[in-house]
């Protein structure tokens, strides 16, 4: 059945629910129309992915304004350069690794809407990167279980990978994030199953990059029970994968997916320019938008 979507852009699925290449667009020239149907795209596969682009650091910045509103590079990382505070370089030379799956910045009370990465230095071979569907996975579990995490809450903590950086890399002063400088990375609650703002469908919000601990239980069940959801967001069928090339571009809602660096490049240098739209509160089927 043909969407609007559909009509306006080339789209290639990855899979039958989630992800797609976008063909024949050249992201830097795009219409208002054609952005728009790039954003509807984003919420209905989740993750995107555009070869042939030509954007450098102001070409990127000025997509990611025409998408939504930007936020710092990271809460805690300064950006590349001051002229392109919106952009958080990924760079291996300088410990800049994704190798865990994580969902970006859940460690905040507000965490991104979603993400664009352009690639910058690729190494020879390796440095892929993989998305999972947390909507998808959500589906998947049976219905005890869903009705299980549905109940559930848990603690998002920044301080294991980033705590170290503010304090003795930024001196404890951060960038600003939803109008307050961070000084400090106190850990905060999100529900287990966040429903999506846009749609209404429910995903697993939870990640082994920043969630410590799932509240109201016991050490050994909150283990348990997020090696049990970790495992399963992370079966092959929830996945796809990208080999990077030179222009390419990807973009992905971070409110329904999680994801991986590939560290297996050796010591050849890989760098990644990310940026991030703003985000809202998440919120669970038990809960109301705040």
């Amino acid at each position: 059945m043909s969407t609007p979507t559909d009509t306006q852009l080339n789209l290639q699925p990855l899979g039958p629910h989630f992800g797609a290449r976008v063909e024949g667009l050249d992201l830097a020239t795009a219409s208002d129309e054609e952005l728009a149907a790039v954003r509807a795209a984003l919420v209905e596969r989740k993750v995107l992915f555009f070869s042939g682009q030509n954007l450098d650091e102001d070409g990127q910045v000025a997509l990611g304004r025409r998408l939504g509103e930007l936020t710092a590079s990271h809460p805690v990382v300064a950006g590349v350069d001051e002229a392109h505070p919106e952009i958080y370089a990924l760079d291996s030379a300088d410990d800049g690794f994704a190798d865990v799956w994580h969902t970006d910045v859940t460690f905040m009370p507000r965490p991104p809407l979603g993400s664009i990465l352009r690639a910058v230095i690729l190494p020879p071979t390796g440095g892929d990167t993989s998305w999972a569907d947390s909507q998808l996975a959500y589906d998947s579990l049976s219905a005890p279980v869903q009705r299980l995490a549905d109940q559930l809450t848990a603690v998002h903590d920044g301080n294991r990978e980033f705590g170290y950086y503010l304090a003795q890399r930024r001196g404890g002063k951060g960038n600003e994030w939803d109008g307050k400088v961070v000084t400090r990375l106190d850990p905060v609650e999100h529900p287990v199953v966040r429903v999506h703002p846009e749609t209404g469908r429910k995903g697993l919000f939870v990640n082994p990059g920043f969630t410590s601990h799932i509240v109201g239980v016991s050490e050994a069940e909150s283990r348990h029970l997020l090696d049990l959801f970790y495992a399963h967001l992370t079966k092959p069928e929830h996945i796809v994968r990208h080999r990077w090339s030179l222009g390419d571009v990807a973009m992905w809602d971070n409110r329904s997916t999680i994801h991986y660096a590939n560290r297996d490049y050796g010591t050849a240098r890989r760098v990644m320019h990310r940026i991030t739209l703003r985000g809202d509160r998440p919120f669970g089927p038990a809960s109301t938008p705040g």
